[in-house]
This record gives structure tokens, sequence and C-alpha cells, in this order.
């Protein structure tokens, strides 16, 4: 990994350690608030990099329609939505239900 790909895995981290409980962000919205031009592919990456770092939600960034696309990368078939149904996020067919209710865009909150 490129110094300034780990440099650009962290600053997703801070981001990601600071979506509220209870709500969810998307990987583009992440990657348009850090504003490197990197895509929300490369934010994609770096959530599959976080694993194991008990300090970044990861469960909490999905895709722009609110699709749980990264679940294969926790433990267990329903992992990602039991954390986030533990947070009071109802999810149906792999998809948060009322997404816009639950988004949190880091261009408007940070």
């Amino acid at each position: 990994m490129a110094a300034s790909e780990g440099d650009f895995f962290e600053r997703v981290y801070e981001v990601v350690r600071q979506v509220p409980y209870g709500r969810v962000t998307s990987y583009g919205a992440i990657a348009r608030y850090l504003g490197t031009g990197r895509s929300a592919r490369v934010v994609g990456w770096a959530m599959n990099q976080s694993h194991g770092m008990e300090d970044v939600p990861a469960h909490r960034v999905v895709n722009r329609s609110g699709l749980l696309t990264g679940k294969h990368h926790f433990e267990g078939t329903r992992l990602m939505q039991q954390l986030l149904e533990s947070e009071g996020i109802k999810v149906s067919d792999n998809q948060i239900a009322d997404f816009q209710r639950h988004f949190w865009d880091p261009n408007l909150e940070l």
C-alpha cells in the first residue's frame, strides 16, 4: 500500500468514526467529503481493510441506495444487518428501509 493510500484510508476511518449511532453514510458521501478526487470504490477498499478495527463502525457505511454491499466482509452471514438493527435501523432484502431518514452526510454534518 502506498503511503498516500494509507493516509487516505486513515482519513476515511476518521470520518467513519464520527457517523452517529443509528445513522449511516455512503462510500460516495465520504469520498466527496474528503475531496481528493478518489472514488467511492477507493473508500470501499479502505472499508474492506478496516475489519478488526473495533473503533471503526464499518457497518454504518453502505452504498448510495442503502444496500449493504459490504456485508460479505463481516463475519457470519447477517452480522452487518444485525449490527444496524441493534441501532434501530430496519433492513429488508439487504437494504436500509427509509434510507434518507437514517442518512448522515459528512458534507453537511462536519
